[in-house]
């Protein structure tokens, strides 16, 4: 057996993933082990199995032309830095209990630094129209290089300073930006941090006016597209002065709601009843917001009386021609 790809050493920080590959090649296929020592001094390699650690150590391998493994650990703690070891072995005696292999396991190693993920203190403030979004590390930390602000995978600023101490600026009130904004320091390793612009529901229509025809379902939408989102959805109908709350179990609404868009069918629409105003309620835990959908519910004839009024125009100049050529004059008189 030989490796084609070994794994390769890492830094990460407490709370993170770390994914570490390796890749064997021989015939037979060999076989391919994980094991690990730590960095106390009388601690021995062990060997880990898939759900190690209380299920945080993840190991998924093929068998296929070759050997390919990958191991995985969530959520690091300090006590996960170590040495970690790639064995593979295609000796048929490699698991005997009894029997040590002819050909010894070969071993590619890397290691896992973690590191105490550094405090980082954010917060959003507001000054002359404008929202100060700002970042600050504390020591120790690692050597910085560099800023970046990210919203939506988008960046929105870079430098190369080297303070813990970076903020961004937006011009506009804080409804019309709202979401999660991420701080990252460039440093070995990469370290982010989060400033949340949370508003009340900025709820909107997908249409502030919907058409319907009698019998039919309606469909009325609404959406929300601030952060955070909302936890709440409830629908309502104007009518006579106070609004009536609707429900799935009145067997002729549907509410559909998942995170920030909602939406109400109405069943086999009726002109009398359906018709008129609906309301979207939203809340989050910073408050509440709703707008407005006019219902409009049309006969099933509505459609035809275009064509209808139509042929009445087309009947009436017939009938006008009709007695106007009987009473017309003839332009000669017969002897």
């Amino acid at each position: 057996a030989g490796f084609i790809k070994s794994p390769l050493s890492q830094k990460r920080l407490t709370q993170d993933s770390v994914e570490l590959y390796c890749e064997a090649i021989g015939n037979p296929i060999p076989e391919i082990q994980w094991w690990f020592e730590g960095n106390d001094p009388n601690e021995t390699y062990a060997q880990l199995w898939d759900g190690a650690r209380q299920d945080r150590v993840k190991i998924n391998a093929t068998y296929n032309l070759h050997s390919t493994s990958t191991i995985s650990i969530a959520n690091l703690t300090g006590d996960d830095s170590g040495m970690y070891e790639c064995r593979a072995s295609n000796d048929p005696d490699r698991n005997h209990l009894s029997k040590s292999p002819k050909v010894k396991w070969i071993r590619s190693q890397a290691n896992v630094f973690v590191i105490e993920r550094p405090e980082i203190a954010a917060q959003v403030t507001e000054s002359s129209g404008k929202l100060i979004l700002s970042c600050n590390m504390s020591a120790p930390h690692p050597a910085i290089t560099g800023h970046k602000w990210i919203h939506r995978e988008k960046i929105l600023e870079q430098d190369e300073n080297s303070g813990a101490f970076t903020s961004y600026v937006i011009n506009g009130k804080r409804e019309e930006h709202s979401g999660i904004y991420e701080c990252v320091y460039e440093a070995n390793p990469q370290i982010r941090g989060q400033v949340n612009i949370s508003v009340p529901p900025q709820v909107t229509a997908y249409k502030k006016s919907e058409h319907g025809n009698e019998g039919d379902t309606g469909v009325l939408t609404c959406k929300n597209p601030s952060f955070p989102a909302v936890t709440t959805w409830s629908w309502y109908k104007s009518g006579h002065g106070v609004s009536a709350l609707l429900e799935n179990a009145s067997g002729r609404y549907i509410i559909k709601s998942s995170g920030n868009k909602t939406e109400l069918r109405i069943l086999k629409l009726d002109i009398e009843q359906d018709t008129g105003d609906y309301f979207c309620n939203g809340t989050n835990p910073y408050g509440t917001g709703d707008a407005t959908v006019n219902l409009r519910v049309r006969s099933r004839l509505a459609a035809l009386w275009p064509f209808l009024g139509i042929v009445a125009e087309v009947l009436v100049l017939v009938t006008i021609i009709f007695i106007y050529e009987k009473r017309r004059k003839p332009d000669e008189v017969p002897d």
